[in-house]
């Protein structure tokens, strides 16, 4: 029988990025503070959403509501790099792109703290943008997912296929 294993996936549900942005489009288009300021917000290309409007504040404050709506939707902003606004003639542009996969630094990382920090018999192998962590007891598997819970590596972490 193969040891218990699960992997550490950095992915993002984009029918629920896609939800939060609707939700913050029908917002700013009824928020009284937005009205007339031409606030808007849409998907330019599959994995970035840009946000547009007349003044910085406004379009800052687009930003603060998209946000939100990430949160309560339960996206990490982790997930979400959004820049700052960038001036272009009349329009405040910011544009933000969704985070997928986890960098080979970032994985690295990662597998250096499992080593350092983990119950002895953990091992971290990874696997192109994933991470595959096994070890002979589903207790220390446990305590390797806690310790990754706790550590920032400005990636928003998931963990699947825990068997």
């Amino acid at each position: 029988m193969a040891d218990p294993s699960f992997d550490v996936v950095s992915k993002v549900d984009r029918q629920e990025v896609d939800n939060a942005l609707n939700q913050a489009a029908k917002e700013l288009a009824n928020r009284f503070d937005f009205r007339g300021t031409g606030t808007r917000i849409s998907w330019a290309g599959e994995e970035s959403v840009t946000l547009e409007s007349e003044t910085e504040e406004r379009c800052k404050a687009a930003v603060e509501v998209f946000k939100e709506k990430l949160v309560k939707r339960g996206v990490s902003l982790k997930a979400v790099d959004l820049g700052e606004p960038i001036s272009s003639g009349q329009v405040h542009k910011v544009t933000g792109n969704l985070k997928q996969g986890i960098a080979q630094e970032t994985a690295k990382k990662i597998s250096k703290k499992i080593r350092d920090e983990a119950p002895k018999g953990v091992q971290a192998q990874i696997q192109g943008d994933q991470l595959r962590v096994s070890g002979k007891k589903k207790d220390d598997l446990q305590d390797v997912i806690s310790l990754l819970k706790n550590s920032d590596f400005d990636v928003a972490l998931q963990f699947e296929n825990y068997r």
